[in-house]
């Protein structure tokens, strides 16, 4: 495969265009990271379903999650220009979708088409900018790409904010639609790439087993104690039914010719510990994005613009360590560098869930903003490792799975988080319209997250070292080997 590629890295070089479609693109996922969990006090109050919310996240999370890796092993095959304005696409429907939703569980349903394009975005875009800049361009990128998450988490919560305080939740959707628009317009103008045509068969049954055993895996968490008793027949069932198909998929797996998860990558040290590293970010964040709102909103009546600003501390700590995140790895490692972020990530976290019992707006965007510094020095880094472990036909399915990865801890992070809160609201007459009800979930919800940061610094611990890449070229990096040395 060939792709544009020239000397600089800036709006100016030959890649500018190219650059400035993959922000576009970018920004679709980052502004609807913050913009929905700033309105889900005002969508309950409009369409009810205050238990069911969580789902907006695990639904929409699970179908991202599932999708990944399809679309990865498809962009290996036919190229990354036709997924990605597929999964424009697709998000731009489930937008439009969204934003005419009449009951929280056709909302729910029409998240799941927001996911599926997700799915598509984000990866394409880091898969992409691995293909056409060397590893030191990428540490420059990471500069562009962070500036759109900044960007973002100033103007999502904004406007998620903005909106629920004037009623009309439904515009956090609607206004993706321009963006959507412009993305699509902009790649097709801009990025073009040669692909050697061949024969390939693409998994669906291993990709269709892994997605209900998972969405079985989610529903037992979510509605465990809720719908249903934990010790019930009903929930057994459910999370033995989720067990056996994902045995059945690791099966299917083994002897498919073209496995949407290839073997090669689980028995790569390398590859695994930086996809587990990838699933605790997945939790965190989605642990913090989805009750900071909340848990402000419902112990202080905070209004929504400013509890999603609070929230917005996270996403511009992240940007602001992910840009700098290139100099630091380039010169200590990628795994010296995720050890510091890991670290950065476990106090902020803390803070957060020892001085939750004192709400406070300042208190939270101040350990949201720490929290965020820690995730951008981890992120980055053991994705990129991961990337420049392999050649181009194998990036697309790496980047895949740590996404993948990310993507899962946040769906499953968000349901266990979820029946937790949902076990506290349970336990109390007036649920979560009391405020020191509403302190003890949310408290119950920040410490797992800093369980979740605890367990996380023992995949960064147990990451190879690696020997200093090749900066010279997009689509060689570390050797496959060498990446599983200590």
């Amino acid at each position: 495969m060939t792709t544009t590629h020239a000397e600089g890295v800036g709006f100016r070089s030959d890649r500018g265009p190219v650059l400035i479609a993959l922000m576009l693109s970018t920004g679709l996922v980052a502004i609807d990271a913050t913009v929905v969990a700033t309105a889900v006090p005002s969508i309950v109050h409009d369409i009810g379903g205050f238990t069911s919310f969580p789902w907006l996240f695990s639904a929409y999370l699970l179908a991202q999650a599932v999708s990944v890796p399809v679309y990865a092993k498809l962009s290996d095959v036919i190229g990354r220009k036709p997924i990605m304005l597929l999964g424009i696409g697709l998000f731009l429907l489930g937008s439009i979708l969204c934003g005419v939703a009449w009951s929280m569980p056709v909302l729910i349903a029409f998240r799941v088409v927001q996911g599926l394009g997700a799915g598509a975005v984000q990866p394409m875009a880091v898969t992409i900018a691995g293909d056409i800049y060397t590893l030191t361009e990428r540490a420059k990128v990471q500069g562009y790409l962070a500036s759109v998450w900044a960007i973002s988490s100033v103007v999502g919560p904004t406007l998620g904010g903005v909106f629920a305080s004037l009623g009309i939740w439904r515009g956090i959707f609607l206004v993706n639609i321009p963006l959507c628009l412009v993305a699509g317009w902009m790649l097709l103008r801009s990025f073009h790439e040669n692909i050697e045509r061949a024969k390939h068969r693409v998994d669906y049954l291993g990709a269709a087993l892994l997605t209900v055993a998972l969405t079985l895996a989610i529903l037992g968490a979510l509605e465990g104690g809720q719908a249903w008793a934990w010790n019930s027949a009903i929930s057994m069932a459910v999370f033995a039914g989720g067990a056996v198909l994902f045995a059945a998929f690791v099966l299917v797996e083994r002897k498919a010719a073209e496995p949407v998860l290839p073997p090669w990558v689980v028995s790569r040290r390398l590859l695994v510990t930086t996809a587990l590293v990838s699933f605790g970010v997945g939790a965190v964040m989605l642990g913090l994005t989805s009750y900071v709102p909340t848990f402000l909103e419902g112990a202080l009546s905070t209004s929504p613009i400013l509890a999603g600003l609070a929230l917005a501390a996270l996403t511009i700590g992240w940007p602001i360590s992910a840009s700098q995140s290139g100099r630091l790895y380039l010169r200590i490692g990628f795994r010296r560098t995720a050890l510091i972020g890991i670290t950065v990530t476990v106090i902020g976290a803390a803070v957060l869930a020892l001085t939750a019992p004192f709400p406070s707006v300042a208190l939270a965007a101040g350990s949201c903003f720490i929290v965020g510094l820690g995730l951008g020095l981890v992120a980055t880094p053991t994705l990129i490792a991961a990337q420049s472990s392999v050649e181009w036909n194998e990036r697309g399915v790496v980047t895949g799975t740590n996404l993948f990865a990310r993507s899962i801890g946040s769906a499953i992070g968000v349901a266990v988080f979820g029946a937790m809160a949902n076990a506290v609201y349970a336990g109390t007459p007036n649920g979560n319209t009391d405020p020191a009800t509403v302190v003890s979930a949310s408290g119950a919800v920040f410490l797992a997250v800093v369980v979740a940061a605890i367990l996380t610094v023992v995949a960064v611990v147990a990451m190879p070292e690696t020997k200093k890449p090749d900066t010279s070229t997009p689509a060689r990096g570390l050797n496959p080997e060498d990446a599983d040395r200590t």
